[in-house]
């Protein structure tokens, strides 16, 4: 197996989930106990990366107080932008931690999946390709899209609206990874950008080989409030979950309320009489006695008046930084965001 470092993209404002991205960067918002990022982290620690460096833009200072200097062993790393770069532009600042390994992961940290890594990497190897992308096995996705138009040996053909490069047997949702070789990190450049508009689709057209591994595996992209609950719902669903509640062991739920198919993160309270179902409920969050929550998000700290009725929202209190939307609510001092 060739030594790989990876650069994990951590720097975005995570806008579509405001308000719950005013008070902590998407990457550390918790999925079962532990940040978006580590569950990443721990992969990329498992499968055996060297190290893994991290950009940083919105709320830089959290990430690197909150994962230190190593995580699961592994070495952690961090690149502050002052602006944000894109994923192309993250990579120039970085290039030289890249070049000190054989092969480099780039890696959406805002993404959760059990990563097919060791494939991943075998496959880019075995093909000698200048990049290799995961993606998900299934064709379009009316949310995602399905940019990638492979041909009959998976390699890529088409990105987005280029004009192809050869036939597309079938187009493919990238799911959040790359395999870069050290010659293609060579040739980028400073300054900001796309790197499938700015990189990729020019390589193609030069005829550098671009290869894809399709995973099966279970992929969240969770880019706004739903695809975050579900993301949730779905990890813990993954273990002994099933419709019995995942609640931390630093949460409490009154013996008179009851919580079904529902995540209960840490400092949690859930008060007498009060009914919890396909939720997830954030650190410090208490839910009043006799509430009815079905199917939200209830964000950290928020206090849920007792007799609350509410689905199919996401329940943060009101912050004046976040600019509510036409269907958005505020009720005291709580702000409710449609799913």
């Amino acid at each position: 197996m060739p030594r790989v470092r990876a650069l994990v993209l951590a720097a975005g404002h995570g806008t579509r989930l405001r308000p719950l991205t005013l008070y902590a960067p998407k990457p550390l918002l918790p999925v079962m106990g532990e940040p978006i990022v580590g569950h990443t982290l721990r992969a990329l620690s498992t499968f055996g990366c060297e190290a893994a460096l991290l950009n940083l833009h919105h709320l830089p200072h959290m990430l690197p107080a909150h994962l230190g200097k190593s995580w699961y062993g592994m070495p952690i790393d961090y690149s502050w932008e002052e602006e944000i770069q894109g994923t192309l532009g993250a990579l120039y600042p970085t290039r030289d931690f890249l070049a000190g390994a054989d092969a480099a992961l780039l890696i959406n940290g805002d993404s959760l999946c059990p990563w097919p890594l060791r494939a991943l990497v075998r496959r880019h190897v075995r093909t000698g390709a200048d990049v290799t992308l995961l993606v998900l096995a299934r064709g379009p996705d009316a949310a995602l899209g399905g940019g990638i138009g492979v041909d009959r040996g998976g390699r890529v053909v088409q990105m987005r609206d280029m004009e192809a490069a050869g036939e597309v047997v079938s187009r493919h949702v990238f799911a959040g990874v790359h395999v870069l070789s050290p010659r293609i990190l060579s040739r980028v450049e400073e300054g900001p950008g796309d790197i499938i508009g700015d990189f990729y689709q020019p390589l193609l057209q030069e005829g550098a080989v671009i290869q894809t591994l399709p995973t099966r595996r279970r992929w969240h992209d969770l880019g706004t409030p739903t695809r975050y609950l579900d993301a949730c719902l779905d990890q813990a669903r993954g273990g002994w979950f099933r419709r019995r509640p995942a609640v931390s062991p630093l949460a409490r739920i009154d013996p008179g309320a009851s919580a079904v198919g529902s995540v209960i993160e840490i400092g949690a309270e859930v008060a007498d009489g009060a009914s919890i179902r396909d939720s997830v409920i954030l650190e410090g969050a208490r839910i009043g006695a006799g509430s009815r929550i079905q199917r939200c998000i209830v964000g950290p700290e928020v206090q849920l008046p007792g007799s609350s009725e509410v689905e199919g929202r996401m329940i943060n209190r009101y912050d004046k930084r976040h600019r509510v939307g036409e269907t958005e609510s505020i009720m005291g001092d709580l702000v409710y965001t449609p799913l």
